[in-house]
This record gives C-alpha cells, structure tokens and sequence, in this order.
C-alpha cells in the first residue's frame, strides 16, 4: 500500500535533514492506515460484545451483531464494495428491525417458549441447585449494635452464643464463628437494622459449637439449611436431597419430571422449565385443538370480511364525497371539503376513545338518540353482531377521508375533454361516473385499496381501544373475542393466555399472519407491474 506524504501534498520540498522529527514523521500519516485503525478497533468491541452476549445464552443477538460488524467491515475494507458504504446504513436497518425479527419470530414458532418455560436448560438447571431447604434445628437471633460493627447472638437453649464484631457494610468474612458468652457487648438493634443488612446477612455463615453450620432464614431465625438438589455425574439428572426422588428433563416439554420404573415421566412438572425445540407442535395445536381451532377460523373470517368492508365502504364513500367537493356548482366547497377531512386530521385513537364513550350502552350519546327516536338501545359492547357493526362504523369514520383525498387527486387527473365529448352525447352526471370517472380512478386505485386491505388486516389499535376484542368467546383454549382480529388475537395468547403466557404458539399464528399479509404484498406488487404495461 502507498503511503500519502503530507509533504507532497502541501508541496513542501523541504529536505529532510531541515525537517523537525515531527514533520518527518507527518509524512508517512495514511488515510489507509487511520482508517483500518477504526475498522480494527469497531471489529475488536464487536466481537468481544459478541462473546458476551454468547457466555450470557443470548446466541441470536451475538449472531446478529457479528453478521451486522462482518458486513460492515466488508464494505468499508474492501476496495470493491466501498462504493456501497452509503447504502450500508438502510441495510443494516433492514437486517436488524425487519429481517431479525422476522426469522426470531419464525425461530420462536417452532419452541416451547412461554411464561414457565423462558430460561435455558443450563440456566433453569442453575436456578434448581440454588433451591434450599431445612435440613436441622432452627435458632433465634438478636442482632447488637457495638462500637465499630455489629454481632451476632444466637441462643441455643439456655447457652447465648456470640461472633467476633463484623462490619456488614464491608464485612470482612462471612464465615463467623459463635463462641459462648454470658452477656453480649452493645445494644440490641431494631427489625429495621436486620432488614437493611439483610442482604449481607443471608451470605453469612455461623458456625456451632459442635461445627455445624447454619445460615439466615428468616428475620429473626437461623437454621442448617443444605441444597434441595444435586445433580449426578450425567451432568442432567437431579436427585432430591430431601426425600432422594430421582428428576430427569423432559426435552419434549422442557421441565424435570420423575420417573417411573420403566422410564415414563410422571408426577407434576417442575418449575421453572426450559425452552426446547418441539417441531410443528405449534402450528398443529392451531388445527386440532378446538378450542383454538374454532376460534381462529371464526377470527380469519372476520379478519378478512372486517378489511374487505372497510375497504370498500371508505372507497364508495371517498370517491361520491371527492365528486361531490369537486362539483363546480356547489357552494362552499372549501368549507366542506375541510370538515370532511378533519376526522383524517385528529389522532385515531383520540377519535376512538370519543367513540368509545359515544357508544356506551347506559349513558353514550348515542344510544340516547336511538331510543328517544326509535325505541332502540343496541348492546354494542356485549353483543357480537352489534359490537362487530360498532367496529365496522368507527373504521369506515376513520378511512374514508384518506380515500376522499385520493380520489380528489385521481379526479383531477381526468382529462376535461372525456367530459365534454360526453355532454355532447347527451350523457348525464351518471353515465358520466359510469363510464369515465370510475374506470379511469379503478386502475391506479386498485393497488391502493390492496394496501388499504392490508393494512385494516392488521389494525390492532382499533380494536384494542374500542373493544378490546370483546364480547369474549366461551369454551376456547385461549383467550378469544368475537372482535378480534389475527392480530389482536395473537397480541392475547402471548401476553394474557389462559394458561401464561404463550409466546410459541402467538409466534406460530404470527408466521401465518406473516404468509397471508407477505401473499397481499406480492400480489400488490405484480398486479403493479402489469397495470404498468
């Protein structure tokens, strides 16, 4: 590699024997060289978060961040992709919020993953042989306050055993041992002095006159506590040191189990469990459990009649209303066409928090209306039909205004002389509409109203506030309601399931969810393609 002298490009021929050591060695400085010093020292960082992230079970973050430095230091070291390093950042970002948590997901999908099974085998073994119990007599404790620390006095029948002074904000060891004393030198202090060092004193280790050892287990108690479990030369099995019951993992479900003489798991399951692989179970759960079965098809319906509905109510009403504003006869256009876009201007969920109350069944204003005028008080929150009309109403209210100012944009689009040949036909405001107007707004609509699709597929804030999936189903597995869509209904089983948390089986629905919306996308972009031709 050829160094840049500073020299030359300053244009200084100065020789150099009349040159100070600094400028002699100025002139052999390499944007190269600083440059591979960056690249090194963000390499080294990298990596050695990277082994961190590994030594602490976190494999897909430490894989994550060693493909994102790899490709960095790549496209910055490399003479043939530098010309990439500005399209580098939308990459990296790519990789990390769309393609990582996509694959995660999937990952996710095919495990165990919940509330009671979160840790790794080795860190749910860990959490086991940390489990104590115990093993002997318990004795009562005083704590006394002296001159430069405190002491321990524990009584044993009528003998008071003593420590050496400790300081427990810097204790100096943590195996005492209680010698035998009449009296005990300080003040006894208060439950508010043990509770402030309990910390320090659950490390503490006293030892007995006859060498026993006993540790803090309670506030105002020690006793010989000893681990509940061991575990064997296997490495994996563990045995109760309490009733010496024999426990083997369960890969299959991710908990330590006993077994029977022939080798079946029984007995209840002990927490906490473990993340294994468990395959397709997930995703077969979906389609032979009934109660998750049932529910999730009634919920894909709903999902796909919901998004189509509002679709093509927001498109039929956008486009009259957009025609309406642009009749030239009309007075007031500018008034009208601004009120009609405010509910697009407020925030949705302020709109749907307003409607929330509007629609309430006891003191909404709307309801009020209905039976003063019509005799009609409709359960719009407990009963299925009329919560799903009540979800339908407030969507189309929100969704219209952006497919009216869409359809103002397309009309302008048109060209007059279609208008005029058609008035010399004889043809009136809706043959026009008929054969101009909607045919020509239809073609760059359409892939509009596909993303409009899309997006109400997955329109969680909907119906999170004004429902919040309810009226809920009876006799399912997981917590379902009738107004739920994919979305939400996945948003439920991986925070409020019925039985904890289950971020495998939400995981699995979201993978299809990811498949049918991936299948809108594709769709979209090759009806694209060909109305460009």
């Amino acid at each position: 590699m050829q160094t840049v002298k500073v020299a030359e490009i300053l244009g200084d021929d100065t020789p150099d024997s009349q040159q100070t050591p600094d400028q002699v060695n100025s002139r052999f400085i390499s944007p190269h060289f600083i440059k591979w010093c960056t690249l090194t020292l963000i390499g080294l960082m990298n990596g050695y978060a990277s082994i961190l992230m590994y030594s602490r079970g976190e494999t897909s973050f430490a894989v994550l961040t060693l493909i994102l430095t790899s490709l960095a230091l790549y496209i910055f070291g490399s003479k043939k992709t530098y010309a990439h390093r500005y399209i580098y950042p939308g990459v990296a970002g790519m990789i990390l919020f769309i393609i990582f948590p996509l694959v995660y997901t999937v990952g996710i999908a095919f495990t165990n993953y919940s509330a009671t099974n979160q840790l790794s085998f080795e860190r749910a073994q860990s959490v086991l042989l940390d489990n104590t119990y115990q093993s002997g007599d318990s004795y009562k404790f005083d704590l006394y306050r002296s001159e430069n620390g405190y002491r321990l006095a524990v009584k044993d029948g009528a003998q008071l055993l003593v420590t050496s002074e400790i300081n427990l904000t810097k204790p100096e060891s943590l195996r005492l041992t209680l010698n035998a004393t009449d009296d005990v030198v300080g003040s006894k202090a208060k439950i508010k002095d043990i509770i402030k060092n309990r910390a320090t004193l659950n490390n503490v280790d006293l030892v007995l006159p006859n060498g026993n050892e006993i540790r803090m287990s309670g506030l105002r108690k020690f006793a010989a506590v000893q681990p509940l479990y061991r575990v064997e030369s296997d490495g994996t099995t563990l045995v109760n040191n309490k009733d010496n019951t024999v426990l083997i993992p369960n890969m299959d479900t991710g908990f330590y189990q006993t077994i029977d003489a022939e080798g079946n798991y029984i007995g209840d399951p002990l927490a906490p469990g473990f993340t294994v692989v468990i395959g397709t179970a997930n995703f077969e759960r979906i389609w032979q459990d009934d109660g998750i079965k049932e529910p999730f098809i009634s919920i894909f319906f709903w999902t796909i009649i919901f998004s189509g509905l509002s679709v093509l109510a927001t498109v039929i009403i956008g486009l009259v209303l957009a025609s309406i504003v642009q009749w030239e006869a009309l007075r007031g256009r500018a008034v009208y066409r601004m009120l009609l876009i405010l509910p697009y201007a407020v925030p949705s969920f302020i709109s749907i928090l307003i409607f929330k109350g509007l629609f309430n069944q006891s003191f909404g204003e709307i309801n009020m209306v209905l039976e003063a005028m019509f005799g009609l008080s409709p359960s719009w929150f407990s009963d299925p039909i009329s919560a799903k009309a009540m979800v339908l109403m407030v969507n189309i209210w929100l969704g219209f205004p952006y497919m009216m100012i869409l359809s103002m944009g397309m009309l302008k689009s048109i060209p007059d002389d279609l208008y005029e040949a058609s008035a010399l036909d004889g043809a009136g405001p809706l043959q026009n509409f008929k054969n101009i107007t909607f045919p020509m707004m239809m073609k760059p609509l359409l892939p509009l109203m596909i993303a409009s699709f899309s997006f109400n597929f997955n329109n969680f804030v909907l119906i999170q506030l004004l429902t919040q999936g309810g009226p809920n189903m009876i006799g399912t597995s997981e917590p379902a309601g009738y107004t739920d869509l994919l979305v939400n209904y996945t948003y439920r089983i991986a925070f409020e399931g019925a039985g904890g948390q289950d971020f495998g089986l939400a995981s699995a629905i979201t993978t299809l969810i990811f498949l049918l919306v991936g299948g809108l996308a594709l769709f979209n972009l090759r009806f694209t393609k060909l109305s460009e031709k």
